[in-house]
């Protein structure tokens, strides 16, 4: 066996683990039926198409020929810890940190950190795009959930409140 395709294979060997991984734990859910679903039918479906999807790319790295093989390059550790780091933030800002003693800041300040924060991981940071493309993220977050969806977290940091 031939890897003509070094990132479509590892990158099908991804969506298979994931797509196993989702339908393993889809399996402790109720499926039910295609009429009348259950909590684990979309996630048992989703895990199946992508472990198909997964299954397909492996093969085709397998057999369509690259030019250069599509190596895998270096592990990009610099944009993966600030994704992370950056939804990190975000769930404490929404939900607060009790054992330490921080109150919530909220929807629209988590999305402004959420969004500065990210932005790190790329190769060029230009803090006036980041802010312009935070607000609007923030205004579309705030009309989405909390006017249209009418979801109850804090919009605002607990420290502005009585």
């Amino acid at each position: 066996m031939n890897i003509k395709s070094q990132k479509d294979f590892f990158s099908g060997l991804m969506f298979m683990g994931v797509g196993v991984a989702f339908a393993w734990g889809a399996s402790t859910y109720s499926v039910g039926t295609g009429a009348r679903m259950g909590p684990g039918y979309f996630p048992l479906v989703l895990g199946v198409l992508l472990a198909i999807l997964g299954i397909a790319i492996t093969f085709t790295a397998l057999v369509v020929e690259t030019e250069d093989g599509d190596k895998i390059g270096k592990f990009a550790w610099k944009p993966l810890f600030f994704i992370i780091a950056a939804n990190l933030v975000f769930g404490a800002s929404i939900g607060g940190l009790p054992v330490i003693g921080l109150k919530p800041l909220g929807l629209i300040v988590g999305i402004y950190l959420l969004t500065y924060i990210a932005s790190h991981a790329g190769e060029e940071h230009k803090f006036k795009e980041v802010a312009v493309l935070a607000t609007i993220l923030a205004l579309l977050s705030y009309v989405a959930f909390i006017v249209l969806l009418k979801l109850q977290f804090p919009v605002w940091p607990a420290y502005f409140t009585a």
